[in-house]
């Protein structure tokens, strides 16, 4: 069960980080393991700062990322959809879809995190994402927030290691368009409404 206190005490500690990113125009990177339940709520995240001038980033551009699953070794390739990252399987079509594999892995972030130290350009300040981007990303001592199904304890654990910045406890397998009060209640705690 979900504790709705705990969820606004989370989600206003997220905007607020959202919040001061924007103020100093951050550079972010957004990613997500949840691409047909979140993939709207992280890119209107990606439109309102982008609008406030942080740059956020998509490094590693259709490479290829190895993960083992289950059903063995699988080879994704890392794409950005409105600014946020996500892996799709190699023959899904790209450019902008929606569509892209569910993990869990922290392989995309650390590819993606890699490509752009590799090319000397800009490396987030901020990444936002769920599941192994946000638990990837603070492993590697970047601030990381993000969202978590309360079924998965992982980015929990960061956080109470103090690996993890912000974590919001809510059920990630629901509708995507029931985001949208989600949306909109950070955007507007973190004064990113347009």
């Amino acid at each position: 069960m979900i504790d709705p206190e705990r969820t606004l005490v989370a989600l206003d500690a997220f905007a607020e980080r959202l919040e001061a990113a924007a103020q100093r125009g951050a550079t972010v990177l957004l990613g997500t393991g949840h691409p047909h339940r979140l993939l709207g709520f992280y890119a209107a995240l990606a439109d309102a700062l982008s609008a406030a001038g942080c740059t956020v980033l998509s490094p590693a551009q259709g490479h290829s990322v190895d993960i083992t699953t289950r059903f063995g070794l699988r080879t994704y390739n890392l794409d950005y959809v409105r600014g946020v990252a996500l892996v799709r399987e190699p023959a899904a079509p790209s450019s902008g879809r929606a569509t892209g594999a569910h993990t869990h892995s922290p392989l995309p972030v650390r590819v993606a995190l890699a490509a752009a130290a590799e090319a000397g350009g800009p490396l987030p300040e901020l990444v936002i994402g769920d599941h192994g981007w946000v638990c990837g990303a603070g492993q590697l001592g970047f601030e990381a927030i993000g969202l978590a199904d309360t079924d998965d304890p992982a980015l929990f654990v960061g956080e109470a290691e103090g690996v993890v910045s912000v974590v919001v406890p809510l059920d990630d397998a629901v509708r995507s368009d029931y985001y949208l009060p989600l949306t909109r209640y950070v955007l507007n705690r973190a004064c990113l409404s347009q």
